[in-house]
């Protein structure tokens, strides 16, 4: 989850995922996990993180690098939402 400079928060999820994350965090993850997706996983691996870090450039590094998993998106699954972007389109 990241809050980006705008304030809105958003998450990343697959398409396949049925499962609201804002809503529905561990039913979203059960799926997530069952699936393989391993898309928290992923996430903390690509985080460039650090406990000197603020909150904010936290949440900034984890916005970075949710839009650098959906840049590359190796499996074409991955997408980052926000809540009012949820349910996704087949656009999305």
């Amino acid at each position: 989850m990241s809050n980006s400079t705008d304030r809105t928060v958003y998450m990343l999820t697959t398409v396949d995922n049925p499962f609201n994350p804002f809503e529905q965090f561990i039913e979203w993850y059960n799926f997530d996990v069952q699936a393989g997706h391993g898309t928290s996983s992923l996430l903390a691996r690509i985080t460039r993180s650090s406990d000197e870090l603020s909150d904010r450039d936290q949440a900034l590094e984890i916005d970075h690098a949710m839009n650098e998993i959906v840049q590359e998106n190796v499996h074409g699954v991955h997408r980052k939402v926000s809540a009012a972007s949820w349910p996704l389109s087949a656009d999305s």
